[in-house]
């Protein structure tokens, strides 16, 4: 059985399970709910209340806690809703002129949901401790405001899908959202005398008509939360993620990124069958640490150590994998004559230089220029850095394979190309942009080796922070895990990737524990933060709905100082404000697969 029948068979047993002890009442016996397809279960208690209770009392940290979260919480409303309306404006446009982007894994509907394991950018295990972390943190931040300003908390709890995957903190709705005495009509602080008097004229009527009532019974007045107050309980749970974020980026970028450096540049991609490295023992992935008494940090390192060895050498080679090191002794092979390795693959071809002219083509490798082998993209600008305007070179090339041309014997092409001039340099200009060169073969050990460029990796992740001072260094930060620098994704230090760093520092003792501390870091920073700007919108159920409808109703009040107005037209202009954002997510979605059709 595979491990998706495995997976299968567990959630058809859990939601079994669940129906069952649903239907029979036993789960609401011991105050269980459910909702949702899954089902996910809300299990409640009252243990733990007191807590909110002590956690609460430095009232007037936390209320200026929740006020800068109200702050924050309109500047993140105001960026989501440009980027929402400016990727609404782009498909638009797309779709007019017939450009839609094709559908594919950065608009696929499964990836819109931040839910670990359905969206393919976000791995199981960091994902799950991620939004356990942001769920408690947000809900709990709720709570303890909810206590701050004298509203009731009725339960807390945990939410349990297979396994926990969140909590939760349930105020008392009617009197967060209620609209009884104090919400239904509370004078502004800047009333005149003659809302006052009116104010007075309905509470003596109220008085009046309760009077003649005698025999009804009384229930207690529910004090429910004025707008402010509830405008800082909503926004204490996007605050809450956000200073979370901010101190696990601000570990992930510091103290942890600065106690992991590289390895190594030389990994083993690939083992020849019967090459020296084959019987030695060498295997893929292995990463080369070192070469006899000299120390490998890249597999030009390697390459250069190897030219200064003849057919028969004996050299003995370090190399670790999984965190376990291993020697292997091999005789250095002799290179065949005929033999075509190496070269710099053609990216591309400048419009209307030598090398368009001559004939060269995207997608073909260059192995030799005169009588200069390109091993690699630094041998290919060295030797331009030698050439001068209008002297021809000969370039030789490896076609691709539906090349028609003439080949020689070897299977290459050849080019005679008159450079032209450089308008930065003073040497010549043959018009040729390369292309990824990370893979280098050593037929004297046979092997190929990866060259991922680790050292410049770190130090591209370690610079992020430096760039938030403009707008690209945040679209790099949201996009990391997803686009990383080349579309690559970044999805932190594990597997393969992992290979190439070691702990230094204070981390050392830590051994692999510290790429389980970057990786924990990494994703909780990343998921608060976009889970705290998701909950900003302007759009009902999520806080920032919420506190955009009181928002506007207290603008509106300035004006019309009517009550039911104020009301109507606030909860007009947020449904509408919802309706939109839930379109444009629509559109997100099924845009790609319109303009297919189309």
């Amino acid at each position: 059985m595979n491990g998706t029948n495995i997976a299968l068979s567990i959630f058809l047993l859990y939601w079994f399970a669940v129906s069952v002890l649903d239907r029979k009442g036993i789960l609401e016996k011991y105050n269980i709910s459910t909702f949702g397809p899954l089902p996910i279960l809300m299990i409640r208690t009252t243990k733990g209340l007191k807590l909110l209770d002590v956690l609460a009392r430095p009232k007037a940290y936390w209320r200026i806690f929740a006020n800068l979260g109200i702050l924050l919480m309109f500047a993140g409303m105001i960026a989501m809703f440009l980027v929402i309306a400016i990727s609404d404006l782009g498909l638009y446009t797309s779709l007019l002129s017939g450009n839609m982007p094709e559908p594919g894994k950065y608009n696929s509907p499964r990836n819109i949901f931040l839910i670990p394991g359905l969206n393919e950018f976000i791995p199981l295990t960091w994902g799950a401790i991620a939004l356990i972390v942001t769920l408690v943190v947000h809900e709990f931040s709720h709570a303890i405001l909810c206590r701050v300003e004298g509203i009731r908390v009725k339960s807390m709890g945990i939410l349990y899908a297979l396994v926990p995957i969140g909590g939760f903190a349930e105020p008392d709705d009617e009197q967060l959202f209620g609209t009884k005495e104090k919400t239904e009509r509370e004078l502004p602080l800047t009333a005149t005398i003659e809302e006052i008097e009116e104010w007075e004229k309905e509470e003596k009527i109220r008085q009046e008509t309760e009077k003649t009532k005698p025999d009804e019974p009384k229930s207690e007045p529910v004090i429910g939360a004025t707008r402010t107050q509830r405008s800082r309980i909503l926004a204490a749970g996007v605050m809450a993620n956000f200073s979370v974020a901010f101190i696990a980026l601000l570990l992930f970028f510091g103290p942890v990124l600065g106690a992991i450096a590289p390895l190594s540049d030389a990994m083993i991609l690939s083992v020849n069958e019967s090459s020296p490295a084959d019987h030695a023992g060498l295997e893929n992935g292995m990463i080369i640490t070192q070469i006899n008494d000299a120390n490998i940090t890249t597999a030009e390192d390697l390459r250069t150590y190897l030219e200064k060895t003849q057919p028969g050498d004996t050299v003995r080679i370090s190399a670790t994998k999984n965190g376990t090191v291993s020697t292997h002794d091999l005789q250095v092979a002799s290179v065949p004559e005929n033999y075509i390795g190496g070269g710099v693959p053609v990216g591309g071809i400048v419009s209307g230089s030598p090398a368009e002219a001559a004939g060269i083509k995207t997608g073909m490798t260059m192995i030799r220029i005169n009588d200069t082998k390109m091993q690699n993209v630094s041998n290919f600008v060295s030797f331009m850095e030698t050439t001068r305007a209008n002297q021809t070179v000969e370039v030789e090339l490896l076609p691709p394979e539906n090349y028609t041309g003439n080949l020689t014997e070897k299977g290459t092409v050849v080019f005679d190309v008159k450079l032209s001039s450089n308008s930065e340099h003073d040497y010549g200009f043959l018009g040729v942009v390369y292309g990824n060169n990370a893979v280098m073969e050593l037929p004297m050990l046979g092997v190929s080796v990866l060259m991922p460029q680790a050292k410049l990796y770190l130090e591209a992740l370690k610079q992020i922070p430096s760039l938030l001072t403009m707008p690209a260094g945040w679209i790099i930060l949201f996009g990391l895990p997803i686009y990383g620098f080349a579309g690559e994704g970044f999805r932190g230090f594990s597997g393969t990737f992992m290979q190439f760093y070691q702990p230094v520092g204070w981390a050392e003792p830590l051994g692999v524990g510290i790429f389980w501390i970057a990786n924990t870091l990494l994703w909780v920073g990343w998921l608060n933060f976009y889970v705290g700007l998701f909950n900003c919108l302007p759009a009902v159920p999520l806080d920032g709905g919420h506190v955009f409808k009181d928002s506007t109703y207290s603008f509106v009040y300035r004006f019309t100082r009517n009550d039911s107005i104020s009301e109507k037209v606030s909860n007009s202009i947020t449904a509408s404000f919802s309706m939109l954002i839930l379109f444009s997510f629509i559109f997100m979605i099924f845009g790609p697969y319109i303009g297919q059709w189309m």
